[in-house]
């Protein structure tokens, strides 16, 4: 970017398109973790990704990597695995220690975390407000794997995951994208391309095609009440399948 834009107290973000000289899609930095703020970001695609020691830093990549729920794929070792998970998946049961979880996760290639304090505490706030969510998956009445992120309207964007046993995520992440299925939610923001999620059907949307899509699904009706929603869905079931 050829001026890197600093926010104030305003809730106004620049547009978008001024991203596009940053190959990661930089957009802007400073302001605060508000929810007001936080809200005001995703509808608009921008999410804070940060560091410890760095200002506020706000992002809108493009091409942005995307999974509709309606083309969830799941392959023969994923149905195999669920087909003999010894795993129990909960929603919004224990947020704080998934995001708490995910922060310590180790990631390859990084030294630390993006989740700092004050991103925990922000989204803390966030999933108190109604807007953050968590899936858990459980064994033995231990949290052993899950993700969180954050639902508006029909959208909902992927934050975060962690396993503490092997395929514990994925089972979380194969239940939940199927009931939001059969909640009606449009689109998941993945954020950015990974093998992992592209074996899931996870594809890149240009700018233009993420944002239209946000907003159509930002303004349809999403689920208001998920404890209640999960314990009513239909359960996901690969049983019988090749």
């Amino acid at each position: 970017m050829s001026q890197l834009i600093w926010l104030d107290d305003s809730l106004e973000f620049p547009a978008t398109q001024t991203a596009l000289e940053d190959p990661d899609g930089l957009l802007a930095v400073g302001g605060d973790l508000s929810v007001p703020r936080l809200i005001a970001a995703y509808r608009q695609g921008i999410f804070p990704w940060y560091s410890d020691g760095q200002p506020i830093l706000w992002w809108s990549p493009s091409p942005r990597t995307v999974l509709m729920p309606s083309e969830l794929h799941i392959g023969r070792s994923n149905r195999k695995l669920l087909n003999t998970s010894p795993f129990t998946v909960t929603v919004d049961h224990a947020f704080e220690a998934v995001i708490q979880h995910c922060a310590h996760a180790p990631r390859e290639g990084q030294d630390g975390t993006w989740i700092t304090d004050e991103m925990m505490e922000a989204y803390i706030a966030l999933h108190r407000a109604g807007h953050a969510h968590s899936v858990e998956t459980w064994h033995n009445d231990h949290l052993v794997g899950g993700l969180y992120g954050v639902s508006l309207g029909a959208m909902f964007f992927g934050e975060s995951m962690f396993s503490a046993v092997s395929g514990a995520s994925k089972v979380a992440f194969m239940h939940f994208v199927h009931a939001l299925q059969q909640w009606g939610y449009a689109m998941i923001d993945c954020q950015m391309h990974t093998e992992h999620l592209a074996a899931f059907g996870a594809h890149n949307l240009p700018r233009h095609a993420f944002e239209s899509n946000l907003a159509a699904a930002i303004n349809r009706e999403g689920c208001s009440d998920w404890p209640a929603a999960w314990s009513s869905r239909i359960p996901i079931t690969t049983k019988g399948s090749a």
